[in-house]
């Protein structure tokens, strides 16, 4: 029966050793491998057996975009202020082999790496430029990064500066400038409001002074069109009554009778003194004597 046990023992251990080397590397991931020590292949998603005793995992890498915040490092700036910048590295892994055995603690290389970068690059600029440069930091810091981490089968994508923190005196000085900036902005605003008003009121007095001249000329207008037409309307009906007079063909009595009244009308006026023509003068003897006759007549009938 030993015999028996022990082929049954063998036969577990090697199907628990068969099991145990069968290995499936799952997606967006990759495992080194190393035979007898040294590099042997670069196992990609899927099954994969490798040979007990003799082949094993190396490392197991993530081909996953990572990323990875470094806590704020100390920068001196060109004009020898110095600041606290924290950035945050995003980064892929595109050789496993390379980053296996390109560096020891790829990370921790990233990180100091990424902290003398940054220090070589604000040490060329001034503090004002340091807080209004980041596109120009994270460019020129991404691109240092991306071909120092070649060799180390790294691709760095991206490079932001998460914070840039000044020191407290320079923060309060820049508290005070922007509030004195923000004062003059509000002085500004409020003198740019008293101007247009006064502008507005002036151009309202202005309008309205020529709206009140042209009422007044376009009064005046009208009052002398309406004055014209009417003597025009006068002139219309004495050259009318004069015409009507041509066509009647009036005769020398009935002239000198619309004469007498024309002189009687003038009479009644304040007029002291009156110089009748002598044409109309004998015509007014005339009219008398033929109204003493028509008096005299009517007594003698009676």
């Amino acid at each position: 029966m030993w015999p028996l046990y022990v082929f049954l023992a063998f036969v577990i251990i090697l199907i628990i050793v068969v099991i145990s080397n069968v290995k499936v590397v799952p997606q967006a991931y990759a495992y080194v491998m190393e035979r007898f020590g040294a590099y042997s292949a670069t196992w990609e998603t899927g099954l994969h057996v490798k040979i007990p005793f003799i082949d094993r995992i190396s490392k197991k890498v993530s081909l996953k975009e990572q990323v990875i915040d470094f806590p704020p490092q100390p920068v001196i700036t060109k004009d020898n202020a110095t600041i606290q910048i924290d950035t945050v590295v995003y980064f892929q892994i595109t050789d496993p082999k390379l980053y296996a055995y390109g560096v020891e603690r790829p990370i921790s290389a990233i990180e100091n790496l990424t902290a003398t970068t940054l220090r070589n690059i604000i040490g060329e600029l001034e503090l004002d430029a340091s807080l209004t440069s980041r596109d120009i930091i994270n460019t020129k810091i991404r691109q240092i990064l991306d071909e120092a981490t070649d060799a180390w089968g790294i691709k760095v994508n991206r490079v932001e500066l998460k914070n840039i923190i000044p020191p407290p005196e320079i923060q309060n000085a820049m508290e005070k400038q922007m509030k004195a900036v923000r004062e003059k902005r509000a002085v500004v605003t409020e003198a740019e409001g008293t101007k247009q008003s006064a502008i507005l009121v002036a151009e309202g007095e202005k309008e309205s002074t020529i709206l009140r001249a042209e009422a007044k000329k376009e009064a005046r207008i009208r009052e002398a069109e309406g004055e014209a037409q009417a003597i025009l309307a006068v002139q219309q009906a004495l050259a009318d009554s004069l015409r009507m007079l041509n066509e009647a063909a009036p005769s020398d009595r009935v002239i000198a009778l619309k004469s007498l009244e024309a002189f009687q009308k003038a009479a009644d006026g304040k007029a002291t003194k009156i110089i009748i023509p002598s044409e109309i003068q004998s015509l007014a003897g005339l009219a008398t004597s033929v109204k003493e006759l028509i008096s005299d007549s009517s007594t003698s009938r009676s």
